[in-house]
């Protein structure tokens, strides 16, 4: 049923209630955005950026953190492992003291050193080979002489111990005081020439 109006007209159509009007996407334009949205969206870039700056000086002192406690950790590795090679080293290098016993070829112990010495021996008319020392007797003949390496016992006595091999790697020298041979970095120098032997 049409209501007409005085005039004849109609009334123009007024939109139901509870119905929704929809923008033309090609007609409309966007509004521009308010200065309260300008300055939100440039506070939220700025705080972005801020997070991301945050982040990679977080990483960067982490890496270097870590790069650090490597290179102590392979500092300490190898001062802990050149501690030990310098020990061993030095372990190695430092020569044994052995005491030489000079004896006559069955091992009795003599009271005088130089019996065992080349110069002495050449010095009275006798001589030297493989480690003895050959010296003359009156009436003719030698007496044959050579240091025991380590051993003990007390002149006149037999010789305990030992060896008649000059150790390797050693200092040695007499009871009294006179070097034999010198060692050091697995090295002899004997004064004899030879490393003695039976």
């Amino acid at each position: 049923m049409t209501e007409n109006t005085p005039g004849g007209t109609q009334p123009p159509d007024q939109p139901k209630r509870g119905s929704m009007r929809f923008q033309d996407a090609e007609s409309t334009t966007p509004r521009e955005p308010t200065l309260a949205e300008q300055r939100a969206r440039k506070q939220a870039l700025a705080a972005e950026r801020d997070r991301e700056i945050t982040e990679q000086q977080t990483r960067a002192e982490a890496e270097r953190k870590a790069s650090t406690k490597r290179k102590v950790l392979i500092g300490s590795g190898v001062t802990v492992g050149l501690v030990g090679l310098v020990a061993a080293w030095y372990v190695a290098a430092t020569p044994d003291e052995v005491t030489a016993t000079c004896t006559t070829a069955d091992g009795t112990v003599v009271d005088n050193d130089d019996y065992c010495d080349e110069g002495y021996a050449s010095s009275h008319g006798g001589y030297h080979s493989g480690g003895f020392m050959f010296i003359p007797i009156p009436g003719g003949g030698y007496n044959q002489y050579h240091y025991n390496y380590g051993g003990t016992g007390a002149p006149g006595q037999k010789i305990s111990g030992g060896s008649y091999t000059a150790p390797s790697n050693a200092n040695v020298t007499t009871k009294s005081g006179k070097s034999v041979q010198r060692g050091g970095f697995g090295i002899s120098n004997s004064s004899n020439g030879k490393s003695g032997g039976s």
